[in-house]
């Protein structure tokens, strides 16, 4: 599944949108612009399936412009913080993973719809009333919260401030959003079974914006098999660490390492190594690789450390 995508952005990676989150913002921005202008903007532009196959297919579209809550202070912050992750995220996964993470949720939302509202449809007779239900369900609110459920799991250990006081590592944050969806998708299904079937709706609405992340992440995060010459690269790089830090400043540490890292090289010579791990694109051939520009020297890091390490200071670099 990885090397899939993997084709797919070789083929159609030029035509990822850049500074997606920013896009998405904005489109939120003007979206409150709109209500703000109109209050009831938001019927003439959510995912009304019946209204969409009456003609008005601007909604497969325009339903994205839709905020997914209203404007205050909190929205405000809220609205700063996923820009902040979105842009973490795209940074980090490049601009066609995270396209593809994005707009793929959008799209699994739009065809989830089309094909509930048909069935709920058919099942009761009701198109208007299903039309509409469908149009208030499927909204861009779990959507974005996907997004904060991507970063908890790409950077778990990234600190977040809560109230700017309180440090707090992004994975628990993680856990309290999935508790959230879980206990809503659980209070739904009750009311379902009571016989108020538009919670069916929202129920999918829910299980259809999750859907991005549990692809991207049950079956393209999975870690990677190594065979038996690439182990033998990381044994021997972690050995030259060892050998290196132990005798660092004397010439005969400095020799040792060299000797053991010429044990490297001759295995096979890697362009790109991450100073946290040590993983190669020998090692790793998935990884990607970038410089930080915070520490003192060339230091490359794979994409897993490259937010969480310590920043190499000057003193430590000539040391």
């Amino acid at each position: 599944m990885r090397a899939f995508f993997q084709k797919l952005e070789r083929r159609f990676g030029r035509y990822a949108i850049p500074r997606l989150t920013l896009v998405i913002i904005g489109c939120y921005v003007l979206g409150y612009m709109m209500e703000a202008i109109n209050s009831n903007a938001a019927a003439y532009m959510n995912l009304n399936m019946a209204k969409v196959l009456q003609g008005q297919i601007w909604r497969l579209v325009t339903w994205i412009v839709i905020p997914p809550s209203s404007l205050d202070v909190f929205t405000i912050i809220m609205l700063f913080f996923y820009f902040s992750i979105g842009s973490t995220l795209e940074r980090a996964w490049g601009d066609f993973c995270y396209n593809l993470y994005v707009l793929g949720g959008m799209l699994l939302s739009v065809i989830a719809a089309l094909i509930t509202y048909l069935a709920f449809g058919a099942a009761t007779g009701a198109w208007e009333r299903i039309g509409s239900i469908v149009g208030n369900s499927f909204t861009t609110y779990y959507i974005t919260l996907s997004l904060l459920l991507a970063f908890a799991a790409t950077f778990p250990d990234s600190p977040v401030y809560l109230m700017f006081v309180l440090k707090v590592p992004m994975k628990y944050l993680g856990y309290i959003d999935g508790a959230i969806i879980v206990y809503t998708i659980i209070t739904n299904v009750r009311y379902a079974l009571r016989g108020y079937f538009g919670n069916w709706i929202i129920v999918i609405a829910i299980c259809a914006s999750m859907l991005n992340f549990i692809i991207f992440f049950l079956l393209t995060r999975s870690g990677t098999t190594l065979n038996r010459r690439q182990r033998q690269v990381r044994r021997n790089f972690r050995k030259t660490q060892k050998i290196a830090a132990s005798g660092r400043g004397t010439s005969s540490g400095r020799a040792a390492a060299g000797s053991a890292a010429s044990n490297v090289v001759k295995l096979r010579t890697h362009r790109h190594r991450c100073t946290v791990c040590g993983r190669t694109e020998i090692s790793d051939p998935d990884l990607e690789f970038r410089y930080c520009s915070k520490c003192s020297g060339a230091h490359e890091y794979c994409m897993e450390h490259l937010y969480t390490h310590v920043h190499i200071t000057a003193q430590e670099e000539e040391s």
